[in-house]
């Protein structure tokens, strides 16, 4: 058998008409960004394998590195990369025929590498496959479309419309403003028409710029695939129409921020909802789930708001929850129960950002109800009114964040311990490198006033 015949039918459909010239072997760092090498196809065809040295993960946004590497020092063993021939896709803005396949990451043993962030989520996945249960989850994806920002000192701006003036915020579910960037949407279909990835819908929402992409529901590792295919697809469709796609939660000053929402829902072997009962009521796995996620939250919001910019996101009355409440149809709550019939019954997250690495969010979000439902722990009470008048119920910055996922033991033994281990000290030498820089706003305010 080739191993064509293993790859999905978007992409054999892309090779019957596209010479293959190359294949883009990716793996997502801790960050999100596709790490990997670029292979001829000719010698692609004849490995199984290629190698990366496991430093990749102790990696900062920055490109400086965290003292992670562990007893041994920083060494650089090798890891062996193993493709995942069900995730190929096209690269369909590539000059020649183009491939990209995700790859699992194992150490010289064959052990999976447990701060790959894949790794993680598969890790929390089959927790709860030894249940006899299948999670369920739909992302949504929210990110600005911008002007070309090629000076960091100079504030970001929305993109230039079709009507010559800049792209309008306060324009949310706007069929106007939609087609206001409408080339760069065409664009954004045709590649994930070509990907093989189904978008669910787009919609204009409140900021300047700001558009959603729901997806459709499905298997966590794959929908995390997609949201990491997809950004790099929302950025190369950008940058053909000469703008800047962003995934930062708070790109523009007094614009909103942009969330990953996570929809969640979880399957028995017969694929029955748990969610709902027989009579078509909401059961005590329901509640369990949503009493984790109360629960649990706190401690894995450095893993949902991972920058110092995320918490520009969580402003009270700004469109974007600060508390852990549950409420249904209410999007001021941190957890919401939307509109559904009693089958599809399910749990949104509206906690984390799009600055999020999807693999890690949604692996955090089902740790989240998976002890809450292996501990059959209860929510609170009901939210019925004005959630953000609630108590402030997160943590307001990373270094903050980051104290409260090391103290949570429980958490590690589901993610890892040595993702846990990991993550934080790569995030702590990423916020110390942020305290080396001086803001415009510390010029402005202190320069001659202090």
């Amino acid at each position: 058998m080739s191993w064509t015949d293993k790859i999905p039918q978007a992409a054999r459909a892309y090779l019957e008409i596209n010479r293959l010239d190359e294949v883009e072997c990716v793996i997502a760092d801790l960050p999100g960004i596709a790490r990997g090498k670029a292979v001829p196809a000719t010698k692609w065809e004849k490995q199984q394998f290629f190698h990366l040295p496991n430093s990749i993960f102790f990696q900062t946004i920055t490109g400086d590195w965290g003292e992670a590497a562990g007893p041994d020092g920083f060494l650089e063993p090798d890891m062996i990369l193993k493709p995942d021939l069900s995730t190929a896709t096209a690269a369909p803005w590539a000059a020649d025929g183009t491939l990209q396949v995700i790859h699992d990451a194992f150490d010289q043993k064959g052990r999976p590498v447990g701060c790959a962030p894949r790794n993680v989520l598969r890790r929390v996945c089959d927790l709860y496959k030894a249940q006899g249960w299948t999670p369920v989850v739909a992302p949504e994806m929210e990110f600005y479309l911008v002007g070309r920002n090629i000076d960091p000192a100079k504030a970001i701006e929305p993109m230039m419309g079709r009507t010559g003036r800049l792209a309008a915020g306060r324009q949310a579910y706007s069929m106007s403003a939609v087609d206001d960037y409408g080339p760069v949407i065409d664009d954004i279909y045709e590649y994930a028409e070509i990907q093989g990835i189904e978008i669910d819908g787009i919609t204009q929402e409140g900021g300047a710029g700001q558009l959603e992409i729901n997806l459709r529901h499905g298997d966590p590792v794959k929908l995390a695939d997609e949201v990491f295919f997809f950004k790099r697809l929302i950025r190369e469709a950008a940058l053909k129409h000469d703008c800047f796609a962003t995934f930062m939660a708070k790109p523009i000053e007094g614009e909103p921020g942009s969330a990953m929402h996570v929809h969640h829902s979880v399957v028995e072997a017969k694929g029955r909802n748990l969610f709902t009962g027989p009579q078509g009521g909401e059961t005590d796995a329901f509640f369990n789930f949503i009493g984790g996620l109360q629960e649990h939250m706190p401690s894995v919001i450095a893993m949902f708001a991972p920058y110092v910019n995320s918490y520009r996101r969580y402003v009270r009355d700004h469109a974007a929850p600060i508390n852990l409440e549950w409420g249904r149809d209410n999007r001021t709550t941190g957890i919401r129960i939307p509109i559904s019939d009693p089958s599809a019954r399910r749990i949104e997250n509206r906690l984390a950002g799009m600055d999020c690495n999807p693999y890690l969010c949604i692996a955090a979000s089902l740790a989240c109800g998976y002890l809450g439902m292996m501990n059959e722990i209860r929510p609170d009470k009901r939210w019925t009114g004005d959630a953000y008048e609630s108590d402030d119920e997160i943590p307001q910055g990373l270094y903050a964040a980051l104290d409260l996922f090391d103290e949570a033991e429980e958490m590690h033994s589901v993610l890892g311990e040595e993702f846990a281990r990991v993550y934080s000290i790569v995030k702590r030498a990423e916020y110390n490198e942020f305290l080396q820089v001086i803001s415009p706003w510390e010029r402005e305010h202190l320069l001659l006033n202090v």
